[in-house]
């Protein structure tokens, strides 16, 4: 009777067990409430099908839709000091990077890419925010300035998807050293008389809005992004003032003046090419203009046929 012990019961034990469900297989639209299978929305560049809502984009991803065919070669960055405060809160600084490295599969929250856009040579950094909020510290500064460099030497544009909560807390005043160097880097192209496109996702807040995030030649905005420097109940807490609707939005901002354009993340690669063009006055391809018919009264001649008599006789 082994057989049955060691191999029936085993099986029937198997059936009986609850079968656990992933539980990223579906994602729900906070706009809407819609569950969206996570294929699904992956294969639309996480953008909600029905609803247009725009979810975060891995930092990977990202870099595979903005380059030709998904191929480009990652810039590497110098290795900064993991804990230089010896910062702890609820847990060890250099713990909670091991996490989050752990989680995303990146050394940092900044990852530089070198490629082709449209046939064109570009230069693209990415904040993820899954990285500890995208926060800027000193190995995402040292990463940002490096495809800073990397663009001036390989004379190409520079692209920069900014998405972040701010400074990162952990490394104080040294997070915050990064936003007068970025600011050094976004002279050295100006300098080199290189493009400086950013654009900003959701969110996009504190230190890095009030750094070389608003300092691009071209403001790229995705729809519904949060973009602005404190919260909005910060805000109204100081000002004593209910802040209007959409306060901060991408739309907000765009009608304000404060960005450039509020592009849809499918048509972001053909925008960026696009401009990147027209800055480096590369010769670009204009749809021929059908000429307008000449002004004037119709008449109709003896033959039955409508001939057009000029204003000015």
């Amino acid at each position: 009777m082994n057989w049955i012990n060691s191999l029936v019961r085993p099986k029937i034990r198997d059936l009986l067990k609850k079968r656990e469900v992933p539980e990223n297989l579906w994602i729900k639209c906070p706009e809407t409430g819609e569950m969206v299978f996570h294929r699904d929305l992956e294969a639309n560049l996480w953008v909600v099908p029905n609803s247009g809502h725009h979810m975060r984009m891995p930092a990977v991803k990202r870099l595979e839709s903005l380059f030709d065919g998904g191929d480009y070669e990652t810039v590497e960055t110098p290795d900064a000091h993991a804990d230089p405060l010896k910062f702890r809160d609820t847990k060890k600084y250099v713990d909670r990077l091991k996490e989050y490295r752990s989680k995303t599969g990146e050394t940092d929250a900044v990852r530089v890419a070198r490629g082709k856009v449209n046939g064109a040579p570009l230069t693209a950094a990415v904040q993820d925010f899954a990285f500890m909020g995208g926060s800027l510290g000193m190995a995402a500064g040292e990463a940002i300035l490096t495809g800073m460099q990397s663009a001036v030497t390989h004379h190409t544009p520079f692209v920069l998807f900014a998405a972040s909560g701010g400074a990162r807390m952990q490394e104080g005043i040294l997070s915050l050293m990064q936003m007068p160097r970025t600011t050094v880097g976004v002279q050295m192209l100006r300098e080199a008389g290189l493009p400086y496109i950013v654009v900003l996702t959701n969110p996009t807040t504190g230190g890095v809005s009030a750094s070389y995030a608003m300092l691009g030649d071209v403001h790229i905005a995705e729809p519904g992004a949060q973009i602005g420097f404190a919260g909005r109940r910060v805000i109204e807490q100081t000002i004593r003032e209910k802040l209007p609707d959409g306060f901060q939005s991408a739309e907000y901002l765009l009608e304000h003046g404060m960005v450039d354009m509020v592009v849809k993340r499918h048509d972001l690669k053909t925008t960026i090419a696009r401009i990147c063009d027209i800055l480096m006055k590369r010769k670009i391809e204009v749809p021929a203009l059908t000429p307008p018919e000449p002004a004037g009264d119709t008449v109709e001649t003896e033959t039955g046929e409508t001939d057009r008599k000029a204003a000015a006789g």
